[in-house]
């Protein structure tokens, strides 16, 4: 998983620091600190398990850039909209949507406790991060945890090229007598925007299928497709790939039903209303709806009965015959493990652009943090 061709070029960093360094620098931009650890565990758990489109390599871009322009609030708001016993809408007015969508999973967590499941809808928040934290959750409290989100327009329905969808992943993860949960966490889409940031970042074309233009032409330069794609000038294709074929209408199917149920549960805004820009070209929040669904397995059957057939599923998926030239078959949540198991002796790899976005940032919130790239 580690090969040296691909992380040849990074500095390797303790996840602790870094952890630490995003927490300081919300608590700097005024977020309560409270909430600045919420961020930054969210954050930093991205990095841990691999997932290296979703943790650092965000800081900047996506939310410290937000903030500065004033489309994100680094004080986050939450109100209670509707409550009911099983259920809840909650309102984040706009602030950190890692903050509300771990309130929102709590309260469906406890509700469940009680109620057996519950489901909590949220409108008006931001970037969650990765979903999968939020569905580990309920795996550590013997539940099953369902969440999406949706997200600006980058994805196009299947037959169209103009991005109407967010890559809205459909995310479950449910505990197992293993060492890791089983946590499917991916986007509705072949791809999505953090992935394309890193290929861009490592200097790689993306593989053919993923990005389509207006006139439904495959593009794999990661530089020109991110700036269309803020444009609208091309779209991402649905989990599936191009028309029908290969069954793309299935991932379009599914980030339909992200939407919907991201939006019209909390009465949030939807497909363009997500672009992050008014009729005037000016600079707007991006108010995401996501929801949270919690299981209690225990209101079924024997929490250690479920995990042991869970992970029994999951031994016999990886024991099954191989193709020709395969070590490993893996099931979902299993690479983010092994992933963990490297990072946690060996930190987090930090490539030369993420490099000088840290130092800078260091520098900006005056934080100086001694990182091993510096130079006197």
């Amino acid at each position: 998983m580690y090969s040296i061709e691909e992380y040849s070029d990074c500095t390797w960093i303790d996840h602790t620091l870094l952890e630490q360094f995003i927490q300081d620098i919300f608590v700097k931009l005024g977020t309560p600190p409270e909430e600045a650890a919420i961020i930054a565990d969210v954050l930093i758990t991205s990095d841990k398990r691999g997932i290296d489109s979703h943790g650092i390599g965000r800081l900047k871009p996506i939310y410290i850039d937000r903030i500065d322009q004033g489309i994100l609030s680094p004080v986050t708001n939450i109100e209670v909209v509707n409550e009911g016993p099983t259920t809840a809408v909650l309102d984040g007015h706009n602030g950190m949507g890692h903050v509300v969508a771990r309130r929102a999973m709590e309260m469906a967590i406890a509700k469940a406790r009680t109620y057996g499941t519950a489901m909590v809808a949220v409108r008006n928040s931001s970037h969650y991060g990765i979903a999968g934290y939020y569905a580990e959750m309920c795996a550590a409290a013997d539940m099953i945890g369902i969440t999406g989100t949706n997200a600006r327009p980058s994805s196009a329905p299947t037959f169209g090229v103009e991005n109407m969808l967010g890559t809205n992943p459909l995310t479950i993860g449910f505990p197992t007598d293993e060492p890791f949960a089983f946590n499917i966490d991916c986007a509705t889409s072949m791809s999505q925007r953090g992935k394309i940031e890193s290929y861009a970042r490592a200097g790689k074309k993306l593989p053919p299928g993923w990005v389509i233009d207006h006139d439904g032409q495959t593009q794999t330069d990661p530089e020109t497709v991110l700036e269309a794609l803020t444009k609208g000038n091309c779209a991402l294709t649905p989990l599936g790939g191009i028309g029908e074929e290969t069954a793309g209408y299935k991932g379009y199917g599914y980030a339909t039903a992200v939407e919907v149920l991201s939006a019209a549960l909390s009465n949030a805004k939807f497909t363009k209303d997500l672009n992050g820009t008014d009729a005037d070209g000016k600079r707007i929040p991006y108010p995401l709806g996501h929801f949270f669904i919690a299981v209690n397995i225990a209101s079924f059957i024997e929490p250690a009965l479920f995990k042991s057939i869970a992970g029994t599923i999951m031994r016999q998926l990886r024991a099954s015959r191989k193709a020709a030239g395969v070590r490993q078959i893996y099931t979902a949540g299993e690479k983010e493990w092994i992933a963990w198991q490297y990072r946690r002796e060996h930190g987090i790899p930090v490539p030369p652009v993420l490099q000088e976005q840290l130092s800078a940032l260091n520098s900006r919130f005056d934080l100086n943090y001694q990182f091993p790239w510096r130079r006197s």
